[in-house]
């Protein structure tokens, strides 16, 4: 049966715009960083598209070598674009990056220009696409000279692969850097990708918060749940189907000390006085901050999707519930600053 979109899918999304462009993205993007691998069903997969574009949802987050394997999100997007999602393709925001190992040998990785362009190149062919929205510098590259990468990215939109570029894991420093050669350039920098959650306050350290409010250049921010930390999934034990027990590259037994429980605790009971699920104020805590653009979220079912979207009901705190929330996790808010 052919998809049919949910015809009020915009009646309800919050939309801002990145920095000072023109462009706009939904308060929720969703990345298949997780869950869109070759071991994935692609009935869930769909499922979980279709469930995210009816509510709003524009924006799908890829790069070059998410999977498991590497290149097989792009690859599962790529057949369900084709069956499900082509006539709304004037409708979608679809992102991916180059940066990490690819493929072996000395040009399957970094920023250079050679395998910034091939990468690209490939990530298209996966698709099934003409051209990206967004093509982002995935991480740093210190053994390439900057304005190399720069340049690479500039000739991506030049060439018509891809509409804006982006930088993706940057320090303040690095990405200062990085868009003055692009605003030298005229290239359209739209994007700054990094994580940020009430647990993980990097950005805010690391200049690259301070960076993108003082430039007006657009922010999203992917792990704002820390990976299922700020939920209440490892409050009562680890479950099976969790992802530390499925997947434990990233996220391991070990991370969860009772410190870090006592605090999941407190801050759980304090969403519960919101009236909202620890994620729920997880996900509206960092959409809270007005300098970020959209959160990007992951899910391995459709219902995710759905309660992670109710958090904009309630995306306000008081000064109160900001203090309380920074003494528990001993951070502080900077958009309060």
């Amino acid at each position: 049966m052919l998809y049919q979109a949910n015809e009020k899918r915009y009646d309800s999304m919050t939309y801002r715009f990145a920095g000072h462009t023109g462009l706009q993205l939904p308060a929720i993007s969703l990345g298949l960083w997780h869950n869109f691998g070759h071991s994935g069903a692609p009935d869930n997969m769909r499922e979980m598209l279709k469930t995210a574009f009816d509510l709003g949802i524009t924006h799908f987050d890829l790069a070059n070598n998410y999977g498991p394997p590497e290149g097989a999100a792009e690859e599962n997007f790529g057949r369900l674009m084709q069956k499900s999602f082509r006539p709304y393709r004037d409708e979608l925001i679809i992102s991916t990056k180059a940066g990490y190992n690819m493929w072996p040998g000395p040009y399957g990785s970094g920023g250079s220009r050679k395998y910034l362009l091939s990468s690209l190149d490939q990530s298209l062919q996966r698709m099934g696409l003409e051209y990206v929205d967004i093509f982002y510098l995935h991480r740093m590259t210190p053994d390439t000279p900057i304005e190399e990468s720069m340049l690479a990215l500039d000739q991506a939109v030049r060439s018509g692969k891809a509409l804006y570029v982006g930088l993706s894991n940057h320090d303040g420093e690095t990405g200062k850097k990085a868009t003055k050669i692009l605003e030298e350039l005229k290239t359209p920098f739209v994007m700054h990708q990094n994580s940020y959650s009430i647990l993980d306050r990097r950005i805010e350290e690391n200049g690259l918060l301070d960076l993108a409010k003082k430039e007006d250049q657009g922010l999203i921010c992917f792990k704002p749940l820390d990976q299922g930390l700020l939920t209440d999934k490892y409050l009562h034990g680890i479950p099976e189907d969790s992802r530390i027990r499925r997947d434990g590259r990233f996220l391991k037994e070990s991370n969860l000390t009772p410190e870090l429980l006592e605090k999941i605790e407190k801050l759980n009971t304090m969403a519960r006085d919101r009236g909202q699920t620890l994620a729920q104020m997880a996900l509206a805590w960092v959409y809270q901050n007005p300098t970020v653009t959209s959160v990007l979220i992951g899910a391995s079912r459709p219902e995710q999707i759905v309660e992670n979207v109710k958090s904009l009901e309630n995306v306000n705190f008081s000064d109160d519930e900001v203090d309380r929330i920074d003494t528990i996790v001993e951070g502080r808010a900077q958009w309060k600053s």
